[in-house]
């Protein structure tokens, strides 16, 4: 299902919501041509010049333009119902994104309907179930966004946006409802597998899986810093306690993730020395002062482990 972008900064020109032309609607002298080529894009199973419409209205919506991409796909609707255009999933779609250009605008209400209209079309779809859902937070219906959101979640557990939402609802309605707060909630609907697994089996666009990657690599940098941050403080409590041997496994752990962190081999090569390792203390400091040519600890530390090398 199609969804307009988010927009990046608006165009120049762009006021209101709306592009300014030079007088007369016309391209000044010596201005590029527009490209214009994304109005002839095939749109599933609609006419030619509701196809167009609708994406003109993908086009504005890109480009911040919110009030006139809502025209474009109301007219695209008007023009569905006069042309006798009755695909559900095209008429689905224009809902959705007329309701996105609504939530933008702060038109909750509107974004509700709208929603809920494509959802009569096709049930389950995830975008107007997520646009739903955060308009009615933004009416604080916590109840009912609390459901809509969850129930973005049977059909596709890696929406992250409904997992904070959830996350964030649920303590606000702790706070309203108190401990009881789930037995206040309306039922949430169970989502059918064969749903479920034609969301799964739907090619995914490049800019969906561009923005999973993206997700998938900052939850990972997450989960490494979290795991360095807490195998150095073992390794520091654990010098602390004079267990050398623990405390340079936890360091050598750490290396594994920061290979370019200086600090972890001027602690380790502490512990190496209480080892009575000053080959491999050594090394350490020779790897720090590379990192760091004028670390003081690791010229003390070298010049440690050089004694007890006994070398002249």
């Amino acid at each position: 299902m199609e969804k307009p972008q988010t927009p990046g900064a608006s165009e120049k020109g762009v006021a209101n919501g709306r592009q300014n032309s030079p007088a007369g609607g016309q391209e000044e002298q010596g201005s590029p041509a527009v490209d214009t080529s994304y109005l002839d894009a095939p749109a599933g199973a609609l006419p030619p010049h509701l196809a167009r419409l609708k994406n003109e209205g993908n086009h504005l919506f890109k480009h911040g333009q919110f009030g006139d991409a809502l025209e474009k796909y109301t007219q695209a609707i008007d023009g569905c119902a006069e042309a006798g255009v009755d695909s559900s999933e095209d008429l689905c779609i224009l809902y959705s994104n007329r309701a996105a250009c609504y939530l933008k605008d702060g038109s909750s209400t509107d974004c509700i309907q709208d929603c809920t209209k494509a959802l009569e079309l096709q049930p389950y779809s995830l975008k107007p179930l997520l646009r739903r859902a955060m308009a009615y937070e933004s009416l604080e219906r916590y109840r009912k966004a609390y459901v809509d959101f969850k129930t973005v979640l049977q059909i596709d557990t890696g929406v992250q946006a409904a997992h904070d939402s959830v996350h964030r609802i649920t303590k606000m309605l702790i706070e309203q409802d108190g401990p009881g707060w789930r037995e206040k909630l309306p039922e949430i609907p169970v989502v059918p597998l064969s749903v479920q697994q034609q969301h799964r089996d739907k090619p995914v666009s490049a800019e969906v899986a561009q923005a999973r990657a993206a997700r998938a690599a900052q939850e990972e940098a997450r989960r490494k810093e979290a795991s360095y941050t807490l195998l150095k403080r073992e390794g520091n409590d654990l010098v602390k306690k004079g267990q050398f041997q623990e405390a340079q496994q936890k360091y050598s752990e750490c290396l594994t993730i920061k290979p370019e962190e200086c600090a972890l081999y001027t602690n380790r090569a502490i512990c190496f020395l209480k080892l009575n390792l000053f080959e491999e203390a050594k090394q350490d400091c020779d790897s720090a002062l590379q990192l760091e040519p004028g670390n003081k600890k690791a010229f003390y530390r070298r010049a440690l482990a050089h004694k007890g090398l006994q070398v002249p």
